[in-house]
């Protein structure tokens, strides 16, 4: 197996992800791509629609907070332990955002759904539930197979790209993910992936018993950038804790737009520690950091 030329830098990664694409991200357990979705902000990337799998907080909370999203599919958005999302709550309220309300098992059918090459992924669960009132891409079917067995038909979710986070690659395009196996079922359901990595390594992952049962191969990796602590501020298990007071500081100063944009202008210009910024605007600071 020859070497593959799919690692570019950071902002080459960023770059492939279109204005209008169907973005289908990670949970903060499985690997979030925040250094790369720093570039998006940075670039100004438009009008996605934001798939997470099957839920997300501060990587969707930006990105909406920065204008970045126009619809979001999901069965939830929160920062965990530190709060609600500011920016999705503002947008919500405002209805600056169009929102296709999910549930975890139905955005995983829908993305089984376009690994298979399927029209829709079958699923119980969710008839009595208001849901089905608000989701005209998922219809009650009767059960070929049964008597009086009503099921929900769940469209797949056949997204543009997927961006996630991993652990390693290696410089035949190969991308381990450790026991993160939701990542796989990202990168087969989607026309292109993009992953950050914590390191490069040499040799062939899949030539390694160990690892290579938990390797992506390279066919369907787009594009490897090397991104260590890439998902800072959040924490990368044992590699990396939560950066908690960056987190704590996030949500008090993006409760308002103004703070949300000193936030997104420190970030920007890659401060650690957040602080309130006087008198320096998004455009300007983004302009300074590129």
């Amino acid at each position: 197996m020859s070497v593959v030329n799919n690692l570019v830098d950071i902002r080459a990664l960023a770059a492939l992800v279109p204005d209008g694409a169907k973005l289908v991200v990670a949970k903060d357990e499985s690997g979030v791509a925040m250094a790369a979705t720093r570039e998006l902000v940075r670039r100004g990337v438009r009008n996605l629609h934001l798939v997470t799998v099957p839920v997300s907080g501060l990587q969707a909370d930006v990105l909406i907070g920065a204008g970045c999203v126009a619809t979001v599919e999901s069965s939830g958005i929160t920062l965990s332990e530190f709060g609600t999302g500011p920016c999705f709550t503002r947008a919500i309220k405002a209805g600056s955002i169009r929102m296709k309300d999910a549930t975890c098992p139905a955005i995983y059918a829908g993305l089984q759904a376009a690994q298979k090459g399927l029209p829709f992924m079958p699923l119980r669960g969710i008839i009595g539930s208001d849901l089905l009132k608000h989701r005209d891409d998922w219809r009650v079917i009767d059960n070929p197979f049964g008597t009086d067995d009503k099921i929900v038909a769940i469209a797949a979710i056949g997204p543009d790209v997927a961006l996630f986070h991993a652990p390693l690659a290696d410089r035949f395009g190969n991308v381990f993910i450790g026991r993160q196996r939701e990542l796989m079922l990202l990168a087969h359901a989607s026309r292109k992936t993009l992953v950050t990595v914590e390191q490069v390594v040499e040799g062939n992952l899949l030539d390694d018993d160990a690892r290579s049962g938990a390797t992506i191969p390279a066919l369907y990796i787009e594009a490897i950038a090397h991104a260590p602590k890439g998902m800072w501020p959040l924490g990368y298990g044992d590699a990396y804790p939560i950066d908690a007071a960056w987190m704590r500081a996030y949500v008090q100063m993006a409760r308002t737009a103004e703070g949300f944009e000193s936030v997104v202008a420190q970030w920007l210009a890659g401060d650690g520690a957040l602080k309130p910024l006087v008198g320096a605007g998004l455009g300007e600071l983004a302009g300074a950091a590129a």
